[in-house]
């Protein structure tokens, strides 16, 4: 007679309460590891922002051509260093620039102008300290001498109400070499012709391209103080047609301008 050895299994409830507590501490960890995950990632993009690049969108026509209502940049903010208006809240008390870095002629900057220092402008670094500025039936004047500009076509476009634009285009090219399109819109405009501009020590005289629709230093803006400056305008990384928003994303790819995607600036 062949005996048979018969393995049992255990349905003990305690058996039941220690596989029940193993998959309640499993959970927990699971959500505990996501909750960090999470706070990582937002510091990451806060820091990200408020150190590295700060994306912005362009409310307004004032840099046309260049630069389009719904388009959406990033701005560096290590290139100028750190200011008052460099980070979230109130950072009066921070005196000058940490790690200062200069703008060059022609740069495309993001700053806060002295009368509205809420607000972010963003326009093109045009006078340097010390620089004499001035506009003369339409062509730009820097100490004494005309910027070259040459005729670039015709542009075709809307602005942030929806209002047609059309208007002559021009080709600047500094002295430093950095070319650029400004659009003009109407013959003999107020800003065409102005009296002269003396860029005061550790000041900027900012224009946008969009030389009869922009508010800047020729108007209220005046010269803009080192220290309100914020950042430089490197890349368009998104852009979307004028009146679509970004998040509508069911009328993607209808609205999407792809060919303004990740565009040096």
């Amino acid at each position: 007679m062949v005996e048979q050895d018969i393995e049992t299994k255990s349905n003990s409830p305690a058996g039941d309460a220690d596989s029940q507590g193993k998959g309640g501490e499993s959970t927990k960890t699971a959500i505990y590891e996501t909750v960090v995950i999470v706070i990582q990632a937002v510091l990451i993009a806060l820091v990200f922002r408020a150190l590295l690049f700060h994306p912005f969108s362009i409310p307004s026509g004032s840099m046309m051509p260049t630069l389009l209502v719904g388009d959406y940049l990033f701005v560096s903010k290590f290139s100028y260093g750190y200011g008052r208006y460099s980070f979230i809240g109130d950072w009066s008390f921070i005196d000058g620039r940490i790690w200062s870095g200069e703008p060059e002629r022609g740069d495309i900057a993001v700053f806060r102008p002295p009368h509205d220092p809420k607000t972010d402008f963003i326009k093109r670094v045009i006078g340097l300290p010390g620089d004499q500025i001035r506009m003369i039936n339409g062509v730009l004047h820097i100490n004494g001498q005309p910027v070259p500009r040459e005729p670039a076509g015709e542009f075709s476009g809307r602005d942030q109400d929806g209002s047609a634009i059309i208007g002559q285009q021009y080709r600047e090219t500094l002295d430093n070499g950095v070319s650029y399109i400004t659009l003009d819109i109407r013959q003999n405009s107020q800003g065409d012709n102005t009296g002269l501009f003396v860029v005061p020590p550790d000041h900027y005289f900012m224009m946008g391209d969009n030389r009869d629709n922009s508010s800047d230093s020729r108007f209220s803006v005046k010269y803009v103080p080192e220290e309100n400056l914020i950042g430089k305008a490197e890349v368009t990384f998104f852009s979307v047609e004028e009146g679509a928003r970004a998040w509508e994303f069911w009328k993607w790819p209808w609205t999407l301008r792809f060919s303004r995607f990740f565009t040096g600036l």
